[in-house]
């Protein structure tokens, strides 16, 4: 049974704010615990030994009331707090989450599971509504309750007092041999559930070949397995949290029934009075409650806990330290001795090239060479393995990204267009406001030969692939950024489109430095340099 986990206190303000809310709250609640047992012991006392009537105890059966109410008063603060605390923590975990990947790049996103970050990002996040809003509450009064119950029954009756502190460390006890189980379970569950994620966002991406070649019905099967996977493993999980939860309600029955009987025995014998007694076993049970809860609430959090282990693994990467100098995107830019060697990114060994300030740069060479990781270079979203990258005699290592990057303009490879209309594709990165006269000339430049009206679907949906590109190209354009980078931006288009393009990007390329990554030959008639990229990469 682990205690509050240190990273969401190093990582999210609000658990530090939510637990100090919740150890006033539970000293409150134990407060009025004690306060209630006394009323409810002393009244029934007095009714049943000194006889009194109802306007005798109609005090204490107010306060009784009152005592009652607040009870219910402090548990409705309580959730409230924690539904709260549960929100803000989970936002705060979410942006850290997603601010981790952005700066982790591509480059670290390309190795990872799509599917799997996706179920962290929503399913996992939300799972830990329940650690937060019943786990860690119930965390705190253990940790109070338990000790103000016990030191009052010391004073009460210190036999029944030495029974609880003995019988009390037995459910901690038997929590921890279950939670070993539960841990390993919850594990496996959200292991499943991470696979039937990843595995369905993989076919809903590849449908439309699935249904090309005929595999569209056996996936149906193959998510079959998987959804029954997940379902078993669920049902395990909960079978081993109902089992335990009859473990620790058998354990605390048993230890009240030490604590009752032990009273019990000593009230006939006269040696304890009736008042005691009752207040005894008043607040037994309330002793052994909150570690039987806090049991409970455990298992309903497990799933939250497993996600967190993985969300941090993320959060908790290391990145190197954002740069603060201002690089110049209109200044020549040098790559010198630059290698790129891993999985993730097509390597590069020992390239040296010089990008001249305000002219078009052509890069060609086999596929697989690194073009395209020279894009990313330039972009920032790759970093080499060494060698470094200038832009007006600043090391881009050492440079502000951001700031960087708002003046760089990017057509990638596959470029991504979003649910709405080709203006609003066109306008991405820019001012919502901005000029429909630019966009326009944008769409004219790149040869749009759509409708700006006219609206898209998902990922682009109801154009044609090389549609698609001019509309990513216009955006690249559009953005009037004095850094153009261009990966393939003629692919997929006609040679009539293509002769009209070679046509209208000069214009739009005036003044700008614009790097080219292409294999049509065509393209590079607008360059004033060409880099040929081969093994050992160096300009031609």
């Amino acid at each position: 049974m682990p205690a509050v986990d240190r990273r969401l206190l190093r990582h999210t303000r609000s658990t530090r704010v939510f637990l100090v809310l919740s150890a006033v709250i539970g000293t409150a609640q134990a407060v009025l615990i004690l306060v209630q047992a006394w009323l409810l012991a002393g009244i029934i006392a007095d009714a049943f030994l000194g006889g009194f009537g109802l306007d005798r105890l109609r005090a204490p059966v107010t306060a009784l009331a009152a005592t009652l109410l607040g009870r219910a008063a402090l548990s409705w603060i309580a959730e409230v707090v924690a539904q709260r605390c549960s929100a803000a923590v989970k936002s705060e975990l979410r942006m850290r989450f997603l601010d981790k990947i952005v700066a982790l790049g591509p480059r670290w996103l390309t190795g990872e599971r799509s599917g799997e970050l996706t179920a962290l990002a929503t399913r996992g996040i939300d799972a830990l509504d329940e650690y937060f809003s019943r786990y860690l509450p119930q965390l705190v009064l253990v940790g109070i309750v338990p000790l103000v119950v016990a030191a009052r029954m010391l004073t009460a009756d210190w036999l029944s007092a030495v029974i609880v502190v003995v019988t009390l460390p037995l459910i901690p006890i038997f929590m921890v041999l279950v939670g070993l189980t539960t841990k390993a379970a919850t594990a496996r569950q959200w292991e499943t559930l991470q696979t039937l994620a990843h595995h369905f966002l993989d076919v809903l991406a590849g449908i439309g070949t699935l249904k090309v070649f005929g595999r569209s019905r056996a996936q149906v099967e193959t998510i079959r397995r998987l959804a029954d996977r997940q379902r078993r493993t669920t049902l395990a999980t909960l079978r081993i949290a109902f089992l335990s939860s009859l473990v620790l309600e058998l354990v605390a029955t048993l230890s009240v029934a030490l604590v009752a009987v032990s009273v019990g025995l000593r009230l006939v014998d006269g040696r304890l009075d009736l008042k005691t007694a009752l207040l005894v076993l008043i607040l037994a049970p309330e002793a052994y409650l909150p570690l039987r809860l806090l049991g409970t609430h455990y298992h309903a959090s497990a799933e939250g806990l497993a996600a967190a282990d993985e969300l941090f693994e993320v959060i908790e990467q290391t990145t190197p330290e954002p740069g603060h100098e201002i690089a110049d995107p209109t200044a020549a830019i040098v790559l010198q001795d630059i290698t790129v060697n891993s999985r993730e990114a097509r390597a590069i060994e020992d390239l040296s090239i010089v990008i001249p300030a305000g002219q078009v740069t052509g890069i060609v060479g086999p596929s697989g060479g690194g073009k395209s990781t020279v894009l990313g270079l330039l972009l920032g979203t790759i970093r080499p393995d060494s060698g470094r990258l200038f832009a007006g005699g600043i090391d881009l290592a050492k440079a502000d990204l951001e700031q960087w990057r708002r003046n760089v303009a990017w057509m990638g490879q596959d470029p991504v267009l979003f649910a709405g209309t080709v203006a609003d594709n066109i306008k991405l990165g820019t001012a919502a406001s901005a000029d429909h006269l630019a966009v326009r000339r944008a769409a004219r430049a790149a040869r749009v030969d759509v409708p700006l009206e006219l609206v898209l679907g998902e990922r682009g949906d109801g154009v044609s692939a090389g549609q698609r590109r001019r509309i990513a190209l216009a955006r690249a354009i559009h953005r009037d950024a004095p850094l153009l980078l261009l990966d393939e931006p003629t692919e997929s288009v006609d040679p009539e489109t293509e002769q009209a393009l070679l046509e209208s990007l000069p214009e739009a390329f005036a003044g700008r430095t614009v790097v080219l990554v292409t294999h049509r030959p065509a393209l590079l008639e607008l360059c004033d340099t060409v880099i040929h990229l081969d093994r050992t990469a160096v300009p031609a």
